[in-house]
């Protein structure tokens, strides 16, 4: 009998199909997002968007390519990527056979049959394949697919990293300027509130108040110096917090432009659909997991089957060199094995019901994802909708306090109104320009979490003309 080794590789093709159940897309309740239009849209309607073109800020953008570049969490989800993908090249190995060449030669001295001393020798060269297994059930294969899949989880992991690294500079950042802007109006009213108490020392001198008054104007002014340090101190974390994500040291000059005037972020379409979350990488990846753990299944079920494994070789040997490759010196092996399970102590219905329950938490997980980016793009789109208004209403706000500061400040120097009345006046002015900063950056935290919750795509309206 003679044995083809190419034969070999084609008994890999004898593969079977997989045992896994038939793959379908978990129907997911979306709840009721009004802001939402839920109608089914090509992927071709997603389009991504670079954060380049969402944030403008030529600071920003410096800081968040530094991250890209530096950051330690990107870096790892980097390498678990390049990780899964050697194991998916381990698990694709196991449905091919392995060939290996060898080349040996052996010179022994013993004693022969006659009682005398002799001296041997043996060479040989060949071909052979150890214990490759055709996958008639699809044990390898549903292991593969497997693997596969959680490589591809892996590389959308990667992806919603790098989404969350990006907003996360961009929330730093603008969080920076939010401080800074904080830190200017604390050091402003400070500023007015000495003004203030060396006015009414100026009118205790000329007998035109009392100490009430200048009691109260060093209280606001001690009270506008802790503050102030406050201030301070959340501006010194919100450079620490910055730093850590960029991975080195701030470049310098990045504190300078006010958060009221910072240019606004790409506007979002208005019309937009949930074929976009689908897109997000994590609902992607959550699906993705879900499938490796479909395929777990059909490997689970395959174990309950027969096993063949294959062991041959094939080649030449002989005592004396000159004669290797004669026809006479040819010489091969071939060793089927079939393991057939019968008796495990149901470690295999074990392994098949554990498969099946981690399936069903990734179904749970995929359904979570999506219902929370559903919620997420919900609340970002009610942040459009209100913020601009809001921010409007509480300029107008700030004017008339501003207004009434100044009108409050005259009468109290003709001796119209008393300190009371400023104070009140000039806190309220205080509080109505903290809360007018505090809104804008809120407006630039939504306009971030929207980006995010839309996993950095949009809806190219031209090609889909939905509305």
């Amino acid at each position: 009998m003679k044995l083809n080794i190419f034969s070999l590789l084609c008994a890999s093709l004898l593969t079977g199909c997989t045992l896994a159940p038939d793959y379908q897309r978990p129907p997911v309740d979306t709840l009721n997002y009004n802001q939402l239009n839920t109608e089914n849209v090509s992927q071709k309607s997603a389009v991504d968007l670079s954060w380049q073109s969402v944030f403008k800020e030529p600071r920003l953008q410096q800081l968040i390519g530094l991250a890209l570049e530096n950051n330690k969490d990107l870096r790892l989800a980097t390498l678990n990527v390049a990780a899964a993908k050697a194991q998916y090249g381990i698990q694709r190995s196991y449905m091919l056979p392995s060939v290996d060449a060898t080349i040996s030669g052996t010179r022994q001295r013993g004693e022969n049959d006659t009682g005398g001393v002799s001296t041997t020798s043996e060479h040989g060269v060949g071909l052979g394949t150890s214990a490759f297994e055709i996958d008639l059930f699809g044990y390898a294969r549903s292991m593969s697919e497997a693997a596969f899949y959680r490589y591809l989880a892996t590389e959308q992991g990667q992806k919603s990293a790098e989404l969350v690294l990006i907003s996360a500079v961009a929330d730093a950042y603008h969080a920076q300027l939010l401080a800074q802007e904080q830190l200017l109006l604390a050091q402003q009213t400070l500023a007015d509130w000495e003004h203030s108490l060396l006015l009414a020392r100026q009118l205790r001198a000329a007998e035109q108040s009392s100490g009430l008054d200048v009691a109260q104007a060093e209280g606001q002014v001690a009270s506008a110096e802790a503050d102030l340090q406050a201030r301070l101190r959340v501006l010194a974390l919100s450079n620490n917090a910055l730093q850590l994500l960029i991975g080195k040291t701030l470049p310098e000059g990045l504190s300078k432009q006010s958060v009221l005037e910072t240019q606004p972020l790409q506007v979002m379409p208005a019309n937009l659909t949930s074929e976009l979350i689908l897109n997000r990488p994590d609902v992607v990846q959550a699906e993705l997991n879900l499938k490796a753990a479909n395929a777990d299944i059909g490997a689970a079920r395959a174990a309950f089957f027969p096993r063949i494994s294959l062991t041959a070789s094939t080649g030449y040997s002989s005592s004396e060199v000159k004669n290797l490759f004669d026809s006479d010196s040819r010489v091969w092996s071939f060793a089927p094995q079939i393991n057939i399970p019968i008796f495990n102590a149901g470690k295999l219905k074990s392994e098949l019901r554990l498969a099946e329950i981690r399936k069903s938490g990734a179904v749970i997980s995929y359904e979570q994802t999506i219902q929370t980016a559903f919620k997420d793009v919900a609340d970002g789109l009610s942040g459009l909708e209100t913020f601009g208004l809001q921010i409007m209403a509480q300029k107008r706000a700030v004017s008339s306090a501003s207004k009434r500061a100044e009108l409050s400040l005259l009468r109290y120097r003709a001796g119209v109104d008393g300190r009371l009345e400023l104070l009140d006046a000039q806190r309220q002015l205080y509080a109505e320009r903290q809360v007018l900063i505090d809104l804008r950056g809120a407006e630039l935290a939504n306009y971030v979490a929207l980006y995010k919750a839309l996993g950095g795509s949009f809806l190219n309206k031209a090609e889909t003309g939905v509305h």
